[in-house]
């Protein structure tokens, strides 16, 4: 479906603006790019802000006239500020625009397509469109660089495509360690609290914070990876400590300092 979601660059006036939107366009899935009569390509300026997407560079397609780079699509939307005077139908939010064109692209080629950096596509060019999309922005300051108006509407499209049940899209990874049982996670919060407790850490209960404790290593839900390195560290200190604990109760038996800095926090 992607394959035939295509951008389409008029006139790129700077070689910089064909590789970052390359690489915009990479980022989210798509590879067709066709450029319509570009000042100046191919060139080492357009290659280097790719950053990885030399080949969505490499492979453009070049054509003369924008008729050219469409005549295959059944769907053409211009990216521009709003034109009153063209009655073309007009996408007011860009993700209306991606679900109609992902659903157009799942039979046929469709674009998108993008005009000059200083003054966007001509009206002659949004005839050849059957809609306009707008990003919408700050009224008071509303200029995007071309590269980032095609970031924005390729992660529209890359949304709109994920979010379809068949594109089999997995948002994360599985774990490559896996967690710890409950078990294992009881005696690591028993070995944490004895420490504590042995280190004088805890000497006023009704700071519950050994409770605390407990609640932040749940919200973390360590690895049992991670988990074996926090008993290791546990371990350290018990080794530490020795016999006298390492921990001084005070002259007076007060609680020891950092403790009660802890403890006046909660």
């Amino acid at each position: 479906m992607l394959e035939n979601i295509r951008i389409v660059l008029v006139q790129t006036f700077h070689p910089g603006n064909i590789g970052a939107s390359a690489r915009a366009m990479k980022t989210m899935g798509l590879n067709q790019l066709t450029l319509v009569n570009p000042r100046q390509f191919p060139d080492e300026e357009a290659s280097r802000p790719a950053a990885g997407a030399e080949d969505v560079v490499d492979n453009a397609r070049v054509v003369t006239t924008l008729e050219e780079a469409i005549t295959d699509c059944v769907q053409v939307v211009g990216a521009s500020a709003r034109l009153r005077n063209m009655p073309l139908p007009h996408y007011d939010e860009p993700d209306d625009m991606a679900r109609d064109i992902v659903s157009f692209a799942s039979d046929a080629p469709v674009a998108l397509v993008f005009g000059r950096e200083r003054f966007g596509l001509t009206n002659e060019e949004i005839r050849c469109c059957t809609h306009q999309v707008s990003i919408p922005a700050n009224p008071d300051y509303g200029i995007l660089n071309l590269s980032q108006a095609v970031q924005v509407l390729a992660y529209e499209v890359f949304r709109a495509w994920r979010h379809r049940p068949d594109s089999n899209f997995k948002t994360a990874a599985p774990r490559s360690t896996p967690l710890p049982t409950q078990q294992q996670v009881t005696q690591f919060h028993d070995h944490l609290h004895r420490v504590m407790q042995d280190i004088g850490f805890l000497t006023q209960p009704h700071a519950r914070t050994g409770d605390h404790m407990h609640a932040l290593f749940t919200r973390a839900q360590p690895t049992r990876k991670e988990l074996s390195i926090l008993r290791g560290f546990l371990n350290s200190i018990e080794q530490k400590a020795g016999p006298s604990r390492c921990v001084d109760a005070g002259v007076n038996g007060d609680a020891p300092k950092n403790d009660v800095a802890v403890v006046t926090r909660y």
